[in-house]
């Protein structure tokens, strides 16, 4: 019988066979979306008639076929796509005629006929993306940007790269991998011309990785820019046929840009992210002018979706307004205080989608219009998300009991393997900070059972945990069920709690990070005694293994084992935009820097420590575990290393669990 982890390993953690990539259409009776199958990668494209519930299957891509290019795995990796088959997919302004990779073949298909035929363009190919007309479809190839047309096949550079170290039309890492732009192109809204990023890396300092594997495989370069270090330059063009003109910008960040029938729109922030500018442009001649603009001495925050313009050309976008992050349409807030604006969904007309909430716990739905004002339009406890047009709203829904994507007519079919594991949460308010805290207990445990405590948190400003949404707590709750009290915490400077809390993260305080934790560890151990505070473990990856080998490093008196996986050691070798915007400049104030990381705590270990690498990570690399083990091996102190060759920072698909298991129970011991 397959065990848990092997099967979470299989599923991706169950998320294989769920509805992805939701695309209304603007008749407000079509959906489109991609779906694997429970234990298949290969995701496929659908359309759902949300007028009688009929599924299509519109794009089968077999199964995967030979290795996908550097750059399709390097776009997959920022998005953190493990799937095979189509993982993304655009469509024409009508939502009729699609455009889909897989395998390295370009396809389009007509979403009403269910017609497909491919498009033999240049292979390897990246950022297939169909023109408004549907007539023409753009991708890049090698760096350059190219055209083919749908009907005729005819393939042509409209962009071609002066130099190796320079391409059009892909997002940089840091666009990508900290500012949740992965795109390089967009189309105007008559598909005649793009606005297109030619980013140039020459000055971006080359990485190396290498498969120690294979002793024959040729290490790769990257270019990654490290905290402090050069960016690549990146400029904006409106490019067509015949001409070519550059965006007067002026920023070093080119956040985002919107092209709509109302006009070009490019979104850039400073250095310091201090300043996020919405400029109007000019296609014709490049100039611009500002719309829109948010300062803050600590830094401005990119909040997903935002900014966009309603059908009337009201600018969407939000205000930091004290301790609340509100909706604005032409400048006015137009959400209440209290009410914490997380994204923008979608705008139909003038109806404006969002998502926020006012309990961390929870986000919600929201939809606002000049004429119907704020409505909820989910309530029930969990995490939403909504999609609109024509009329017509999708909201897909987790919650501690389920996960549905539902509209007025039904709900979309979901062939997601279910988890063997229900998790059993209870979530409360943690300490005077009233720290939003999870806890799971074993499934036949009974009061009074003494239990050893494993923390499991996050711990960084990306990303909430303790949510009521089940789908975070499917390997807390095995680990539960393995015979530990477990608590999931978020402490300061998550999302969810509005502007001034997430300004708790600044300088990334390590001794704020401790005390978050042990405080709600603290409050947890008072509502329930039978947790055996002389056997505390912590585990987490990425910002959680960084903030788990810190809780060993820095207060072994509270925790007394660690797994760190993918962890952040050394905080100067991490990228510009995100370590940046915490900490500041490392050549203008190093102090943050030298505070928060970790190797120079080496001879300070005496608890337990497991650490877990990709090696072929090219986010957290993994020189991070390597210098802090080199320190620990100087400093003479035992510790474990668990290396994965080929992979990457998003965990593979195999079995991690049982060894964190097995490595946490010798250390910490059983029930007792």
């Amino acid at each position: 019988m397959i065990s848990f982890p092997q099967l979470f390993a299989r599923t991706q953690g169950f998320r294989l066979g769920r509805p992805q990539r939701l695309t209304v259409a603007p008749d407000g009776k079509r959906l489109l979306f991609l779906r694997g199958g429970g234990e298949d990668p290969v995701r496929r494209l659908w359309a759902l008639d949300l007028t009688t519930g009929a599924e299509r299957l519109l794009a089968d891509p077999g199964a995967p076929a030979g290795e996908m290019s550097a750059a399709e795995r390097s776009r997959r990796e920022r998005a953190r796509d493990r799937s095979a088959g189509i993982s993304d997919y655009s469509a024409d302004a009508s939502v009729r005629l699609v455009a889909c990779t897989a395998g390295e073949k370009l396809s389009v298909v007509d979403a009403h006929t269910g017609g497909s035929r491919e498009i033999k363009a240049k292979t390897p190919l990246v950022g297939a993306t169909i023109s408004p007309d549907g007539t023409t479809v753009a991708y890049v190839h090698g760096g350059e940007l190219r055209l083919i047309g749908v009907g005729d096949g005819d393939d042509r550079a409209v962009a071609t790269p002066e130099g190796p170290d320079i391409t059009y039309g892909l997002a940089e890492h840091v666009a990508a991998e900290s500012m949740e732009r992965h795109r390089g192109f967009w189309w105007a809204p008559d598909s005649r011309r793009l606005a297109v990023a030619r980013v140039d890396e020459s000055p971006v300092e080359v990485w190396y990785l290498s498969d120690p594997s294979d002793p024959t495989a040729s290490p790769t370069a990257h270019r990654y820019p490290r905290a402090g270090t050069a960016n690549a330059i990146v400029e904006l063009w409106i490019i067509d046929d015949s001409r070519r003109v550059k965006v007067d910008t002026d920023a070093e960040y080119l956040v985002d840009v919107v092209w709509d029938e109302h006009g070009l729109m490019a979104v850039v922030q400073n250095r310091p992210q201090t300043q996020l500018r919405v400029l109007a442009v000019d296609p014709a001649t490049g100039q611009t002018s500002v719309l829109a603009e948010a300062t803050d001495p600590s830094w401005t925050t990119i909040v997903p979706g935002f900014p966009r313009r309603t059908g009337e050309g009201s600018l969407i976008w939000t205000l930091d307004d004290g301790d609340t992050r509100r909706l604005t349409v032409d400048g006015t807030p137009v959400t209440p205080p209290g009410l914490q604006i997380a994204g923008l969904s979608a705008v139909d007309g003038d109806t404006v989608i969002f998502t926020g909430s006012r309990e961390p716990t929870e986000l919600h739905v929201w939809s606002w219009s000049a004429a119907g004002g704020l409505r909820a339009l989910t309530t029930e406890p969990g995490r939403h998300e909504g999609f609109r047009a024509g009329g017509t709203t999708v909201i897909g829904s987790a919650t501690l009991d389920r996960q549905t994507v539902t509209w007025a007519g039904g709900t979309v079919r979901d062939v997601a393997v279910n988890s063997p594991v229900v998790p059993k949460v209870s979530l409360l308010s943690a300490g005077p900070r009233e720290l939003r805290t999870a806890v799971l207990f074993p499934a036949m445990w009974q009061r009074g059972e003494r239990l050893p405590v494993l923390m499991d948190p996050y711990g960084g400003p990306a990303a909430q945990r303790a949510m009521a949404d089940r789908r975070l707590f499917y390997v807390s709750q095995w680990f539960a069920d393995q015979g530990f009290a477990v608590i999931v915490a978020d402490g300061r400077g998550t999302p969810g709690r509005g502007p001034l809390w997430e300004r708790e993260a600044k300088g990334r305080s390590a001794a704020k990070l401790l005390d978050d934790q042990i405080e709600a560890l603290e409050t947890v151990a008072a509502r329930y005694p039978e947790l055996d505070l002389d056997r505390v473990g912590i585990r987490g990856w990425s910002a959680g293994g960084y903030l788990a080998a810190l809780a060993v490093l820095r207060r072994p008196d509270v925790f007394h084992a660690a797994v760190a996986g993918a962890p952040v050691t050394d905080l100067r070798l991490y990228d510009t935009h995100w370590q940046e915007r915490f900490l500041g400049h490392p050549d203008e104030d190093p102090s943050p820097y030298d505070e928060a990381s970790l190797i120079a705590d080496a001879p300070n270990l005496r608890r337990p420590l497991m650490l877990i690498h990709g090696l072929s990570d090219d986010n957290v690399y993994p020189v991070h575990t390597m210098r802090l083990s080199a320190a620990l091996l100087a400093a003479g102190k035992p510790h474990t290393v668990l290396p994965l060759p080929g992979a990457s920072h998003m965990q593979p698909d195999t079995d991690l669990l049982t060894p964190q298991l097995q490595f946490l129970r010798e250390s910490l011991g059983g029930r007792r």
